[in-house]
């Protein structure tokens, strides 16, 4: 049972004052301590304060008045020689059982000044701020942590009592390892932070918060390594997040838009992660990480193409079979954007590119198919989308019975129909598992998988050459931080290759990636 409803309900001090429309005003000792313009009218007061004064009663109602909201509570108690404190907190996210135990037991046997600092000494929480500005004050609650107050004080005391409810840390469902570590981040940025700090015990590390959104104030923490990341990186990345502007931060993805340098690529220029083993070795390898409170994924600065054909599990099994696995993923993402586009093309235009056996196969499965072989892919693909699509949003025990509907019944009887033929579906089968093998590129592979076929469908084979091409010069030319996009093959640097789609030995990993710029080049002697 709470301490807090063991003494009763909250008491209105103030014997002085006259209520009116359900507030209590003090006119004289308002005007005598804030100089402030108090109108009454109809529902209609207006109260000026923006510091604490010595007078209780007005201090507690300036700072209901920033705080209107009924879930913010204030509960009145009087301590051994009648000094008057007044607690204010946010009911739904703060402690009232630690509230109770380490504000309120600890203040009902106080008979010393009424002086914070005094006040202060008696509290038995750790976390223990002092302020005199209202907004401030109001902030603070806001965020979980109540503010106490007592007659005659000069300035408030903020005891860090949040209480928020978080889910268990576990094994991120996006980036699943065979081996290796098994943690992922949660929606908790404290906790997020402790992730980190576990796998840094040095002082080198440096976690700084900021608030971001006039509404939310979301509580974003920038890590680096003292000495590793660039100077530069860091001030370019406080600089441009200082600049948002805007109602409220519930992601982190809302950050990347404004952390760009061309918000409207189709490529990806901040990497993601929910790992904090790998969000760790970015930042031992000189980026910068950001931590976002409530949400799960963590980005880091500056963001190089190849980290996403990485897996954390390349650093836990034998060199070769990670550089297997590395190209396995590359030539699993072309294929899943080419081979709809091909197959269309080679229909179309160049049909003695198919084998003879394969062509006779594929020319017995079109006779009949009524669409035109554009029209019939963009008709699967579209059928596959939706299936996507529907599954995700869907309950997990509806979700089985969707893909063994779709995949099974859906893509059987359009077959029998004629409506599509065989070899459609399988392209369109395999292009979509091959682009789950690099499952952090499937917003931007998809489109451009898209993309290609339209330009197959229209121009042929010399279409997807041109567009490829496009494609390249694109990605070269895109820097962000002033790293480029798909370093180290452009600038190439033969020693970053070591890490790149060929993994070699970790003991051939001694210096740190040129390209980022990293003031420390040295990891391992």
């Amino acid at each position: 049972m709470s301490i807090i409803s063991r003494y009763g309900s909250s008491e209105e001090f103030g014997a002085h004052g006259r209520r009116r429309n359900g507030i209590f005003l003090r006119r004289a000792a308002l005007r005598k301590n804030t100089g402030c313009r108090i109108e009454v009218g109809a529902a209609r007061h207006t109260l000026c304060m923006k510091t604490i004064t010595g007078d209780l009663h007005a201090t507690k109602e300036a700072l209901k008045r920033l705080l209107p909201a009924e879930d913010i509570l204030t509960f009145g108690f009087s301590a051994r020689r009648g000094l008057k404190f007044v607690c204010v907190f946010a009911d739904p996210i703060t402690d009232k059982e630690a509230l109770g135990e380490q504000v309120i037991r600890a203040l009902l046997s106080y008979d010393g000044p009424p002086v914070a600092a005094e006040v202060a000494k008696k509290l038995t929480s750790p976390e223990i701020r002092r302020g005199t500005s209202l907004d401030k004050l109001a902030a603070e609650v806001l965020s979980g942590n109540p503010v106490l107050l007592f007659e005659g004080m000069d300035e408030g005391i903020v005891v860090g009592t949040k209480k928020v409810v978080t889910r268990a840390v576990a094994e991120p469902s996006t980036d699943v390892a065979v081996k290796g570590p098994r943690e992922g981040f949660i929606e908790d940025v404290k906790t997020n932070t402790s992730l980190v700090r576990k796998r840094f015990k040095t002082a080198d590390l440096r976690i700084e918060m900021l608030e971001i959104g006039r509404r939310s104030k979301t509580c974003v923490a920038l890590c680096w390594l003292e000495g590793t990341t660039p100077a530069k990186t860091i001030h370019e990345v406080k600089k441009r997040l200082m600049e948002i502007d805007i109602d409220i931060i519930p992601d982190s993805s809302y950050l990347t838009h404004f952390l760009v340098t061309r918000p409207y690529s189709l490529v990806k220029q901040v990497g993601t992660t929910e790992k904090p083993d790998i969000f760790a070795a970015k930042i031992a390898e000189g980026r910068l990480g950001l931590l976002v409170d409530g949400s799960p994924i963590a980005l880091t600065l500056p963001y190089m193409l190849i980290e996403d054909f990485q897996s954390s599990e390349d650093y836990f099994v034998p060199p070769y079979r990670a550089t297997f696995t590395r190209i396995l993923r590359l030539l699993a993402l072309i294929a899943a954007i080419y081979l709809p586009a091909f197959y269309v093309s080679a229909q179309l235009y160049k049909l003695q590119l198919f084998p003879v056996k394969l062509l006779l196969t594929i020319a017995g499965s079109i006779r009949d198919i009524p669409f035109s072989p554009s029209l019939e892919m963009l008709l699967v693909l579209f059928v596959l989308e939706v299936l996507n699509e529907a599954s995700i949003r869907m309950p997990r025990y509806v979700g089985m019975a969707l893909s063994v509907v779709g995949a099974l019944v859906l893509g059987e009887t359009a077959v029998s129909a004629g409506f599509v033929s065989t070899p459609a579906i399988i392209i369109i089968a395999f292009s979509g598992i091959g682009l789950y093998a690099v499952p952090n590129l499937i917003e931007q592979t998809s489109v451009l998988r898209l993309a290609m076929l339209l330009i197959a469908g229209s121009i042929g084979p010399y279409g997807i050459i041109l567009a490829t091409a496009f494609v390249l010069v694109y990605l070269v030319t895109t820097v962000n931080f002033g790293v480029p996009l798909v370093a180290p093959f452009a600038p190439l640097s033969g020693r970053e290759l070591k890490d790149s789609l060929v993994k070699f030995n970790l003991r051939s990993l001694k210096i740190r990636p040129q390209v980022l710029k990293s003031p420390n080049k040295r990891r391992m002697k």
